[in-house]
This record gives structure tokens, C-alpha cells and sequence, in this order.
């Protein structure tokens, strides 16, 4: 048999193999052990790759579909918003509540807090997932290809990383700046005068609902994500930091929501940029990148921020008068005993010029939800600083937050090709084959398993994917959806 037959017989072979199932089974094994080829009669072990499949269920369809079209699905809305906005005037009393902020006090030239701000969230929130989407896919990702991150997965995480060190970088500023020309920038005790306060600058409103429409999508950012080790620790993080924001709003205590915000978000500008160092391969910068990371997390995470928290225990009594209030700024009544017991407690959120109270109670709900949040750094300090041992030790800074190897979908198994049928698939061991792509080039000619990598066959969808993500199980796994590996 001359080298073009056998080769030829020797493709046969292979698609036939990579494309077995159902009645083409004992055909190919028939092949494989009568008239096996030259080339094949000896491999060498190689890797069997068994899959652990099952049907989809109606939730997994819909949040792949979700994963998918993140892009789509934002620009269509901001696009029917705008186009309603612009072409029905009847429609914009209610459509400007996306685009603009509501509540405005032409008199004092401020703004109140109210329901119809939960319109510009949503916008933002909209924002935040088409424009992260956009932004990874089409700028990140190629950047760290070109920069030489060698696994997708690698330059999913640098995408990550990136796109929130691109977002701390545009909102940090705007908050230091806010803080810098207050009144309480190096003054605690100014944090809790004029209470109730019940209007704002225009900046400072919209910068607080920006981080909060940030700070909700972030739920959706640690589903797509895939879970780490530390995935409650996160989710129980980002919760109370909402839950924090809301309230803060609504009780109008928008100067210390400013001021602890900027305290955290300091912060995140180093770790984001130390990741995204590592990735690119740059170690040395990264080692002292997190090294100026550690100082930061330190000098504000748990320094200034513990300092905020004292204020709260003790400038707060000596500072505000506790009991009720009503009414706008510039004829506000109070204070007076709370009308129930309960129900008042809600009246801040409901009706902007309505019922807010102060009390001990109060204080120390707001109290026990920062330290509980310090308590979660203080348990991320200790991983840190197991980084921060290795990095002293010659070893480079690494991410102690690693991936949660625990819901994998596939495993490698060694199979013997000296089996008599060792291409055969055991029914039940499987729900669907392993499908992959079989050339010329996967052949050698020299009868010698060949070490070219081997991929599975992925199917272009229309929608939007995550880089690094084109297997749908995986996308489904990395938004929740797929309980396996829970």
C-alpha cells in the first residue's frame, strides 16, 4: 500500500471514529480489530475524554439564551427607550426617568431622593451589562491576545480584571472629588450635621446611583463568573454593600456612602491592575503593584474605614437628634416619637418628603452591617497575606482566589488501545459523544499517535458569548444554572 492509500485509509478511519455513534459503533470497532490500518495497530496511551451530559432544562435554555445575547438584549432597550423617548412626546414625562434624574428642587437647585430614581438604576444597570459585554469581547480580549495570554481562560480572567479596573478609574475620581470639596473631607463630625438632609448636589446623586446600579449588576457579574472558593463570601459581600447603599439613600446618609466608597475603591484600582500584570507575563511589576496593593487595602480598608465606623458609634449620638422628621428641606418638622412601631421604617423609600427617623436602633443596624463587612476583609486580608508570604519567599503574587475546579463537566480517562474494543463507548457511561475535529494533519504517517492538540467542535451561535466560552454547559455553569457541581 503505497503512503497516499494509507493515508487515506488512515482518514477514513479517523472521521469515522470522531463521528461514531449509534449504528456506526460496530462498524468502526469491526474496522478498527479485523483490518485495523498500519499506523494504528500500536498507539501509544492516550487520553480518553468522557463527558458528563444531561438534557437542558427550561431555566438553563434561558440563562444561556441571556449569556448569549448580553449585548443585544442592551442595546435593543436603550434603543427602544431612546427612540420612544424621541418620537412619542406624550411618552417622555415618563421615559426622562431613565435618562435624567428626578426630583428636582428648582428653588434650592438640588435633589430629593424618591421611587422614580429606581428608573435611572435599571438604565445604568443595562448599561453596565451591554457596555462590560462589549467592552471585554472587542477590546480586552483582543489586547490580552496580542499581549500573549495564552488560554482563553486566562484572557477571560485579564478581561475581567480590566474592565473593573476601567471602571474604578472613571468613578474613584468622580467620588474623591465629591469628597475633597464637601464640608466633611478630614472631619468626621460633618458627616452627621444638618440630619435629615433630605436633598443633594447633582453629582453626588448621580454618582451614588451609579454605584448602586454597579453595584447590583456585580450579582450578575459573580454568576457569569466561574465560581471561585470564596463565591458566598462575594455574593454575601456585594448583598450587604447594596442592602448598604440603599439604605444610605434613603436615610439620607449620602456623605458617608461617599466617603466609604471612596475608601474601597481605592483599593481596587491596584489589585485589578496587579491581576492584569500577571497575565501579560510583566511578574516584577505585579509583585510591587501588590505590594502598593497591600498598603492601600490596609491604610483604607481597615484604618479609614475602622475610623468611619467609630464615628458612626460616637459622633453620631452627640451629633444628631434622635426621633422623627417630615417634610422638605427648608421646612422640616421635627424631631417627634415614631407614629408605630415598624411601618415607619419604610416611609424614607416610599415618599421623599415623608417620615425618617434616628434612633440607637437605627445606629447600630448601620454599625453592625460595616463591621460585618469588615469582618469579610479581614478573613480576604488573611488570604492576602498568604500571597503576600509567597511573594517573599521568590514566588510570584498569585490570586489565592482560584477557580472552583469542583463543577468540572468532563474528566480524562486513560484508555488502553490494546483493548479489544477500545473505541467503544460503554452505553449509560455516556449521554452524548465527544465530538471533535479529525484532519490529515492528525494522522502521523510514521505510526505514532500525533501531539496535535485536539478541540471540540463548537457551533457559531448569533447571539453575543463571553470570550473564552463558546460550550454552552460551561456558560450555563458559570451563571448558576447548571447545579452539577453545586
Amino acid at each position: 500500500m503505497n503512503n497516499d492509500s494509507s493515508t487515506e485509509s488512515k482518514v477514513e478511519v479517523a472521521q469515522e471514529w470522531s463521528h461514531h455513534n449509534g449504528n456506526t459503533i460496530a462498524p468502526l470497532e469491526k474496522t478498527l480489530n479485523h483490518n485495523p490500518p498500519a499506523g494504528l495497530q500500536t498507539p501509544p496511551m492516550f487520553l480518553h475524554k468522557k463527558t458528563k451530559r444531561k438534557d437542558d432544562g427550561p431555566l438553563e435554555i434561558f440563562c444561556g439564551w441571556i449569556v448569549e445575547h448580553q449585548i443585544g438584549l442592551s442595546v435593543n432597550l436603550l434603543m427602544l427607550l431612546s427612540l420612544t423617548h424621541m418620537c412619542f412626546p406624550r411618552a417622555r414625562r415618563h421615559t426622562r426617568k431613565f435618562f435624567d434624574l428626578s426630583y428636582y428642587n428648582p428653588q434650592s437647585g438640588e435633589y430629593c431622593a424618591g421611587w422614580n430614581d429606581a428608573w435611572m438604576v435599571f438604565f445604568w444597570i443595562v448599561v453596565f451589562t451591554g457596555l462590560r459585554a462589549a467592552v471585554m469581547d472587542y477590546i480586552l480580549t483582543p489586547i490580552a491576545k496580542r499581549g500573549g495570554v495564552a488560554t482563553e481562560k486566562d484572557r477571560t480572567r485579564f478581561a475581567e480584571q480590566a474592565w473593573l479596573l476601567i471602571f474604578y478609574c472613571v468613578m474613584w475620581p468622580i467620588g474623591m472629588y465629591i469628597l475633597v470639596t464637601s464640608d466633611y473631607w478630614l472631619n468626621l463630625k460633618n458627616l452627621w450635621t444638618n440630619w435629615p438632609n433630605r436633598e443633594m448636589g447633582r453629582l453626588s446623586k448621580w454618582y451614588i446611583l451609579v454605584q448602586y446600579a454597579f453595584w447590583l449588576q456585580q450579582f450578575m457579574v459573580i454568576f457569569i463568573e466561574k465560581r471561585r472558593k470564596d463565591h458566598w463570601q462575594m455574593f454575601t459581600h456585594h448583598m450587604v454593600t447594596t442592602a448598604l447603599i440603599f439604605t444610605s439613600y434613603g436615610y439620607h446618609q449620602t456623605k458617608v456612602a461617599n466617603l466609604i466608597l471612596c475608601m474601597m475603591d481605592v483599593v481596587d484600582l491596584f489589585l485589578p491592575l496587579a491581576k492584569c500584570l500577571k497575565y501579560l507575563g510583566y511578574t516584577t511589576v505585579c509583585d510591587v503593584v501588590f505590594g502598593l496593593f497591600m498598603a492601600t487595602w490596609v491604610g483604607a480598608r481597615h484604618i479609614a474605614y475602622l475610623t468611619i465606623c467609630y464615628s458612626v458609634w460616637a459622633d453620631i449620638p452627640a451629633t444628631v437628634d434622635y426621633g422623627c422628621y417630615k417634610g422638605k428641606k427648608g421646612s422640616i418638622v421635627g424631631p417627634f416619637p415614631a407614629p408605630d412601631r415598624f411601618g415607619h421604617l419604610l416611609q424614607p423609600f416610599r415618599d421623599p418628603e415623608g417620615v425618617v427617623c434616628f434612633n440607637h436602633d437605627i445606629k447600630w443596624g448601620f454599625l453592625s452591617a460595616l463591621l460585618f463587612l469588615q469582618g469579610i476583609t479581614i478573613m480576604w486580608f488573611s488570604m492576602i497575606c498568604r500571597v503576600a508570604y509567597k511573594v517573599l519567599q521568590g514566588a510570584p503574587a498569585d490570586d489565592v482566589r482560584s477557580d472552583d475546579d469542583d463543577d468540572e463537566l468532563e474528566e480524562d480517562t486513560e484508555v488502553d488501545p490494546k483493548d479489544p474494543s477500545p473505541y467503544q463507548r460503554v452505553v449509560g457511561e455516556i449521554e452524548q459523544p465527544y465530538e471533535e475535529e479529525v484532519g490529515v494533519e492528525s494522522i502521523n504517517l510514521k505510526g505514532r499517535a500525533s501531539n496535535t492538540p485536539r478541540y471540540k467542535k463548537s457551533t457559531s451561535a448569533t447571539g453575543v458569548s463571553l470570550p473564552g466560552h463558546s460550550d454552552r454547559k460551561e456558560l450555563l455553569g458559570r451563571i448558576g444554572c447548571d447545579h452539577k457541581g453545586d
